[in-house]
């Protein structure tokens, strides 16, 4: 005998609340009147909607689509709906999961819940409540891929700048071509010298993108390890290896949908490039330790500082990976190709970096811009915004601290194209620290100037200097027992 299903609408519910057009649902369920019924009152709310009336049916979906969240019946013909729910679990998948079923008590929610389900429901249901169950667990990873983004962007060392500073021929052509490719979801690969900000052109990308709402996640192959690089990326399922003690999703997850930025991509290990191409070539990855393959959708941004096709002519590289990253090859220009930008990208980082670090502003004399034009600037605009960032702590803008630099880059550099400027302009009413002060006194200083400011308000002085009030407090405790 089929079973019955009442569902009821509940007039009160917002449709505005209830529409996710950027998430897919997979409905596994052998009723065909429920399948029917959920389908038609997710499709016009959902990104994708698909259903199957068996486990089998289910798995063949997921093999060609990726899926934010299944709701999924528990007793099905064949396997039933818990037993996949383990398998699946087992197997990495880290999707948002609702149970449903006519035939359950409390120690069926309790397994269910045991097993990794995020919701359980009992038929029959009302619309509104496995609307409102959607939302919730829908929300939830959302939530679960922006945290993780917003945690590994505040974890990046990356540039201040947040878009293309300047106006010089090589700068204006950059832009161009980036206004066309980013309308594309073809691969791009980066190359440029070491500071040129292939990272900015990166972000540059995404947000003129089509995915500019989608997460952007960056990542520097150089810095995580080769033992590790593949889980990082593609993630691990429980006991895939030693210290591996539950399932981890992988960076092209949280990107999914999204842009994935591979920093570095020089430094990956010949066999992770080999796995990497075959992602790229069949949208789909497997997680370590998985028998299972996960189809992603995810643009991929590559960067070097290297140049890669030499590196494929001696053999640290892959040739069919590296023309598969390089379907659209940006070159990055050296500051040195646009010295007219020197004045925009320094007025760009003064009240930036003035800001972060609580110094008096600087106004940078002709002079000055006319010595640091004449400089080969081997660091390119990461020196140019370390070359600001010093000066402001310093009180004052000094060419000469340029020669060591200059001197530790090699041939690149000319120290001798480095003249002092005659004279050094600052901001009115602020003071120049001594030149015989060290740092730690400077810095002294300066707290109890802005804590003089703020009469003596420590929340507030915090504030101003982009410090934690610990940091504030432990430091006037340790001047304070000092003398």
């Amino acid at each position: 005998m089929q079973r019955e299903t009442a569902i009821h609408a509940n007039p009160s519910l917002k449709d505005s609340e209830l529409n996710w057009p950027n998430h897919s649902v997979l409905i596994v369920d052998d009723e065909e009147g429920m399948r029917s019924f959920l389908e038609r009152a997710l499709r016009s709310r959902c990104g994708m909607v698909a259903a199957a009336a068996d486990v089998e049916q289910a798995v063949a979906l997921m093999e060609r689509a990726h899926f934010d969240l299944l709701v999924l019946d528990i007793a099905l013909p064949g396997k039933s709906g818990m037993s996949w729910l383990h398998e699946l679990r087992a197997q990495g998948y880290a999707g948002e999961v609702i149970l449903i079923t006519a035939y359950a008590d409390l120690d069926s929610a309790i397994d269910a819940l045991r097993a990794g389900a995020s919701d359980f429901i009992l038929k029959p249901f009302r619309l509104d409540q496995i609307l409102n169950a959607i939302r919730n667990c829908l929300q939830r990873s959302l939530l679960a891929r922006e945290n993780f983004v917003l945690r590994r962007e505040l974890s990046v060392n990356r540039t201040e700048t947040d878009g293309l500073v300047g106006h010089s021929a090589a700068i204006q052509k950059l832009r161009e071509l980036l206004h066309r490719v980013a309308q594309t979801p073809s691969t791009v690969l980066l190359q440029g010298e070491s500071g040129t900000g292939k990272e900015v052109v990166a972000r540059a990308l995404h947000r003129m993108s089509p995915r500019a709402g989608r997460a952007y996640v960056p990542v520097n192959c150089a810095a995580i390890s080769s033992e590790l690089i593949e889980s990082e990326l593609f993630g691990h399922v429980k006991g895939a290896f030693t210290g591996a003690a539950e399932s981890r999703n992988g960076l092209f997850y949280y990107a999914h949908g999204g842009t994935l930025f591979l920093d570095e991509i020089s430094e990956l290990p010949l066999a992770m490039q080999t796995r990497l191409l075959r992602v790229l070539e069949e949208r789909k990855l497997r997680p370590v330790g998985s028998e299972r393959e996960v189809p992603v959708d995810v643009r991929v941004l590559a960067a070097s500082n290297r140049d890669l096709a030499a590196e494929v002519r001696a053999g640290r590289f892959r040739q069919d990976l590296y023309f598969r990253l390089a379907v659209v090859d940006i070159h990055i220009p050296p500051l040195r190709e646009r010295i007219e930008d020197l004045q925009a990208l320094i007025a760009h980082f003064i009240p930036r970096l003035s800001a972060r670090l609580g110094m008096p502003t600087l106004f940078p004399p002709s002079a000055l811009l006319d010595c640091l034009s004449r400089y080969a600037w081997p660091g390119n605009v990461r020196e140019l915004r370390n070359f600001v960032e010093r000066s402001l702590i310093l009180g004052r803008f000094d060419p000469d601290s340029l020669l060591s630099c200059a001197e530790a880059a090699g041939p690149q550099a000319d120290p001798s194209q480095v003249a002092p400027p005659q004279t050094v302009t600052t901001a009115p009413d602020t003071p120049a620290w001594p030149l015989e002060l060290t740092l730690e006194e400077v810095e002294k200083r300066h707290i109890q100037r802005v804590l003089a400011a703020c009469d003596g308000n420590k929340a507030e002085a915090a504030r101003r200097l982009g410090v934690s009030r610990k940091t504030l407090d432990r430091k006037c405790a340790e001047w304070a027992r000092s003398g």
